[in-house]
C-alpha cells in the first residue's frame, strides 16, 4: 500500500479513486505521520456463497409443504 498524507488525499481524491478502481491500488492515509485510514478498493459482497452459519443447518421438514386443516389457526378454518 502506497501512504499518503491527509492533503494530498482531498487535493487528488479523484485521481486516487480512478487509480483504485482502474489498478486497484490500495492507498494509507496519513496524519502527521500516522496511519488513520485505509483507501481500498470496494469488495462486492456475493450473494451466491451463503453465510457460514447458514451452511451447517438443516430443515427437518419441507417448507413448501402445505398445512394440515388442523394446523390452521382457528380464525381461519
Amino acid at each position: 500500500m502506497k501512504t499518503i498524507n491527509v492533503h494530498e488525499a482531498k487535493t487528488h481524491l479523484s485521481s486516487l479513486l480512478a487509480r483504485i478502481e482502474s489498478a486497484r491500488e490500495a492507498f494509507v492515509i496519513c496524519r502527521n505521520g500516522q496511519p488513520v485510514a485505509d483507501l481500498v478498493p470496494h469488495k462486492q459482497n456475493t450473494r451466491i456463497k451463503p453465510h457460514p452459519e447458514l451452511s451447517d443447518m438443516t430443515i427437518a421438514f419441507d417448507p413448501v409443504e402445505p398445512l394440515s386443516s388442523d394446523e390452521w389457526p382457528k380464525a381461519n378454518r
